[in-house]
């Protein structure tokens, strides 16, 4: 078939398709952009927790004071029980509350450590870790206020001395990447590409279902079933590459997240990543000529496309299921690419490897060739 007619074809059954056309333009940018939005304040502050202030001392609201300096936490509501800030907890109304016990001057001063309790729900992951964080840190400040005062009020010590004597030994834990911990950045450019992913996959079947549907599947396949495919296809591409290069466009140039490598690498694994995905598409629509059972089992297959990247549980500690799930997943190779590039900058080798995997998807598309001859001969066998 001539290339440009069969250019022509598809653009016309794509302009007559709203949602096909609707897919291929608008709406992952719309999608893209929804999750910027969700995500676009970066770093979480002023999270809301409560306090239960058994002690009503002037040593306790010292400490509440320090723990809502924190800039992640913000002290919004104070119980006069642990059930009602247990409830408040439940409804959501805050994300943790903090316990301090009665007679908490007293034992602080006479040395006897009173015990400090937080409680907070750990559904919410990052938010738990965020918090767990930010009490650790205010601890540890109250704690280092407190030793200081205690050396400072036995005199012969300068400010110095007493910080030095209560804090003996500081540490320095720096982030080499992403160092403001941006969620957006950390989070973003993860799930644009998920969602990328899902695109082409389900895009190709609409496109494959349609085409049948306009055309009929000996009209539009024979003689070459393999060539028809490839030039149905192909005019497609240039628009899944155009979502791609526009997302990377946006987070590295526009938002100016760091980017430390090359963008070509990124841009070819992006390309590779369009085949397998188009592949994986083909695979499922030519199993059963029917395209919402060919949408099951794409979506049955890139749902946890993020969940396996790697991004927010470690691969090393995956079980082997998942782990073969994630390397059956194209994007979980091309986010090892864009992480590679945009974080540390690796060279054009380290990535080529990381792409290296996607050659496996050769054999689905012999797959792909052999159920388009089975459903070719059935289709006659029919007339």
């Amino acid at each position: 078939m001539n290339w440009k007619r069969s250019a022509a074809i598809q653009r016309h059954i794509s302009f007559t398709d709203k949602w096909l056309l609707a897919c291929l333009t608008w709406l992952p940018i719309a999608l893209a952009l929804c999750i910027w939005a969700i995500f676009r304040a970066g770093i979480a502050t002023n999270l809301p927790i409560g306090v239960v202030d058994l002690s009503h001392s002037s040593l306790s609201q010292q400490l509440t004071r320090t723990i809502d300096a924190s800039p992640t936490l913000a002290i919004n509501a104070s119980f006069s029980d642990t059930s009602a800030a247990k409830q408040a907890l439940i409804q959501g109304d805050v994300y943790a509350y903090v316990v301090i016990p009665t007679q908490f001057d007293r034992d602080t001063i006479n040395g006897l450590a009173p015990q400090i309790s937080a409680f907070y729900n750990s559904q919410y992951v990052l938010v738990g870790k965020l918090i767990n964080s930010a009490l650790s840190q205010a601890h540890a400040t109250f704690n280092a206020k407190l030793a200081i005062a205690s050396k400072l009020k036995s005199g012969n010590s300068t400010l110095a001395s007493a910080a030095g004597k209560a804090l003996p030994i500081r540490s320095q834990i720096t982030a080499l990447f992403n160092l403001n911990s941006n969620y957006a950045q950390f989070l973003v450019s993860a799930i644009v590409p998920a969602l990328w992913q899902i695109m082409i996959v389900v895009v190709t079947i609409m496109i494959l279902a349609a085409n049948q549907r306009q055309r009929g599947l000996c009209p539009w396949l024979c003689p070459s079933p393999l060539k028809q495919l490839i030039s149905t296809l192909t005019p497609y591409v240039p628009m899944f590459f155009a979502h791609g290069a526009a997302f990377i466009t946006w987070f590295y140039l526009w938002l100016d997240w760091p980017f430390q490598g090359q963008i070509w690498l990124v841009l070819l694994a992006q390309l590779v990543t369009i085949i397998a995905c188009m592949i994986m598409g083909a695979l499922f629509y030519f199993m059963t000529l029917d395209s919402a059972r060919a949408m099951s089992f794409a979506g049955a297959f890139t749902a946890p496309s993020f969940a396996f990247m790697g991004i927010t549980f470690p691969v090393t500690d995956m079980n082997a299921m998942a782990s073969t799930w994630r390397n059956l997943l194209p994007v979980s190779h091309y986010i090892e690419v864009q992480l590679g590039q945009a974080s540390y900058g690796e060279n054009w080798l380290a990535s080529i490897e990381k792409m290296a995997p996607m050659l496996g998807y050769m054999l689905p598309a012999f797959g792909i060739w052999l159920l388009m001859q089975r459903q070719l001969r059935k289709a006659e066998a029919s007339q």
